[in-house]
């Protein structure tokens, strides 16, 4: 398997980054460790590549409709400058993905934004349901991503653009000139529960280094520091949100993920009429947050017991919270279990060690 590089693996590297594969990119895993990364987003601001995601532009006169007929949730409702997040249910109550919307243009110009692993996949789904010929450009390859997460992010960055991105709202986006790069999109989505903002643009003409360089040219002095996906992903469990492949897969329903507020039964799509039925009867598994009683790690796939060690679910997501100083994880149990303060137990090492279901974000 060839493994990809960013348009960025070679600052990663002059860094010092940790690097490993991750969805067949070479990407940086951490800088100066986890916890002091975590850190230094969760208190000012920190830059993470996430040029391996995937983004799809639909277009047309049917490109909502195709939209409204694979994603979940109401696109419908979207205005330009407006991102929405979603999922691609399978037509067995599973997901092929979760995804953030964009709105370009109303009723005419979309950006899907998707997982790394699953950029062939996803395509080759929505072109499956493309029946009435939508227009569709993939350009996951031409596109770079930052993400400038923490609650300095925006201040650090209003200095490289005449765009107002000090007061764009959660889930809206605005296009212009940044650090001298024109049609760049600049969006408040985030992954991290720290604020910030996402920098979208075309790699072409030397953008990616202009623009890097532009970045820790004014962060740098700022305490400003490149993030590695290990401190990413301590900081999206603390908030709780899903990471497709561990809480959310082919064989979860978004009503057991707790996403039944991105499924939205005013428009017909893919496994609807199941999901309805789920809403209606209830789900016999539910993902739910806990913290560790005992001391030990939770980690993905160790089982989830009861008092009497029967198996009731399993750990889709586990560490060691850096803001916290305690350990935490997500994991699906029969519903039953899946009340607050709930006793469970995590099967470590043939011991079961106390656990309980906590409320999500973790605090």
């Amino acid at each position: 398997m060839i493994i990809k590089n960013t348009p960025f693996t070679a600052k990663h590297i002059a860094l010092g980054a940790k690097m490993a594969p991750f969805a067949g990119y070479n990407m940086p895993i951490s800088y100066t460790g986890i916890n002091d990364e975590h850190a230094s987003v969760r208190k000012n601001a920190g830059v993470f590549d996430v040029s391996h995601m995937g983004e799809f532009i639909l277009k047309g006169e049917h490109a909502l409709e195709l939209i409204q007929r694979v994603t979940s949730n109401d696109a419908a409702k979207l205005k330009k400058g407006q991102a929405q997040y979603s999922c691609l249910p399978n037509q067995e109550g599973g997901i092929v993905d979760d995804l953030l919307v964009y709105c370009i243009e109303e009723n005419n110009v979309y950006m899907l934004v998707v997982n790394a692993s699953n950029i062939e996949k996803d395509w080759e789904w929505i072109r499956q349901h493309n029946i009435h010929h939508a227009e569709m450009h993939n350009i996951s390859d031409r596109t770079c991503l930052l993400a400038i997460q923490g609650p300095n992010a925006t201040k650090i960055l209003q200095s490289l653009t005449d765009m107002d991105i000090l007061n764009l709202k959660y889930y809206t986006f605005t296009k212009g000139k940044f650090a001298g790069v024109d049609n760049v999109l600049v969006s408040a989505t985030g992954y991290t529960g720290a604020g910030g903002v996402e920098i979208y643009f075309e790699d072409q003409q030397d953008a990616a280094n202009i623009i890097w360089d532009a970045i820790f040219a004014a962060g740098g002095p700022q305490g400003l520091k490149p993030i590695g996906l290990g401190a990413r992903d301590t900081l999206r469990l603390e908030m709780g949100y899903c990471l497709y492949g561990n809480d959310i897969d082919d064989t979860t329903s978004p009503m057991e993920a707790g996403l039944g507020w991105i499924t939205k039964f005013t428009k017909d799509f893919t496994s609807k009429e199941l999901f309805a039925r789920q809403k209606a009867e209830g789900v016999e598994k539910k993902l739910v947050g806990f913290e560790m009683i005992e001391k030990g790690i939770p980690r993905h796939g160790y089982e989830i017991k009861d008092f009497e060690g029967a198996t009731i679910g399993h750990v889709t997501s586990g560490t060691q919270s850096p803001s916290l100083g305690k350990a935490i994880g997500m994991g699906y149990v029969r519903s039953s279990f899946a009340g607050i303060d709930t006793d469970i137990y995590i099967k470590v090492r043939e011991k079961l060690l106390q656990a309980k279901v906590s409320k999500i974000p973790f605090s």
